[in-house]
């Protein structure tokens, strides 16, 4: 698994803000890198992209703000499963693009903890082939250390809640296709993960990219290290697309794809 040195230079703080990459690199295949820059940018606003995981950012329209070339607006899952995930996704690329952005999108806050989103990523959105009572144990024991750094950073004992106001999400702002066929996708997923300790503390964050390849099993589509590994090796000479805002240039020249809400 590649990584890029983000803003989050821990290894709690960097588990905490990828699940996803998490889940598939203890399984299987995975490719995730921090932001390019070490620095935050904040995502431009002006449209209903996705942009900001925490619903209390918000930003005045930029002078500069560049429409994205391509809009997608993702189907939604027909229900939620015993863990509270979305699944019954269409079997259609954008279907499994869908079902990719839920398993990377999560959120750390009040009990809720990193060991809760992961093992629920794992259980809910990894295919049968990749799960077994040793990763399920590896992905909880990760968890777990990544928690107690969280705690930690945040001045709370492991296993507590944390203080009010503090959280870690991370969502999905675009992505883009590297393959498709009818029971097979994997694309780059580009992500914006967010952090802060207290009410009155100021948000920081990062954006990352997410190599990730998913088949359709059972009815579903799920992540598999199968369809990663293929879409690793499909993308080995070619240029990671470059991590930008959504309003930036460098977004559409990158061929990210924004989202919009599902109606």
């Amino acid at each position: 698994m590649a990584r890029t040195r983000g803003t989050w230079n821990t290894k709690g703080m960097w588990f905490a803000g990828a699940g996803l990459a998490v889940v598939l690199a203890l399984t299987g295949y995975a490719v995730f890198n921090g932001d390019d820059g070490g620095t935050d940018t904040p995502a431009k606003s002006g449209s209903s992209a996705s942009a900001a995981p925490s619903p209390s950012a918000t930003y005045a329209p930029p002078d500069d703000w560049t429409e994205p070339n391509q809009w997608a607006a993702l189907p939604r899952g027909e229900r939620t499963d015993e863990r509270g995930s979305t699944v019954g996704f269409p079997k259609s690329t954008e279907g499994a693009v869908a079902m990719m952005v839920a398993a990377n999108t999560t959120a750390i806050e009040g009990e809720k903890s990193n060991a809760d989103e992961q093992l629920r990523i794992y259980h809910s959105y990894i295919g049968k082939a990749d799960q077994s009572s040793e990763n399920a144990k590896a992905i909880e024991l990760n968890a777990i250390e990544s928690d107690k750094a969280f705690a930690k950073r945040m001045g709370v004992e492991a296993g507590q809640p944390l203080p009010p106001g503090a959280y870690v999400r991370s969502a999905v702002v675009g992505y883009k296709v590297i393959s498709k066929s009818d029971t097979e996708v994997s694309v780059w997923l580009l992500s914006r993960a967010v952090q802060k300790t207290g009410e009155t503390k100021t948000e920081s964050g990062s954006y990352t990219r997410t190599l990730a390849g998913a088949q359709w099993e059972g009815g579903d589509w799920k992540l598999t290290s199968e369809a990663t590994e293929r879409a690793q090796q499909a993308v080995q000479e070619q240029p990671q697309p470059k991590m930008a805002a959504p309003g930036d240039p460098e977004f559409n020249a990158s061929g990210w794809t924004a989202m919009r809400e599902a109606s």
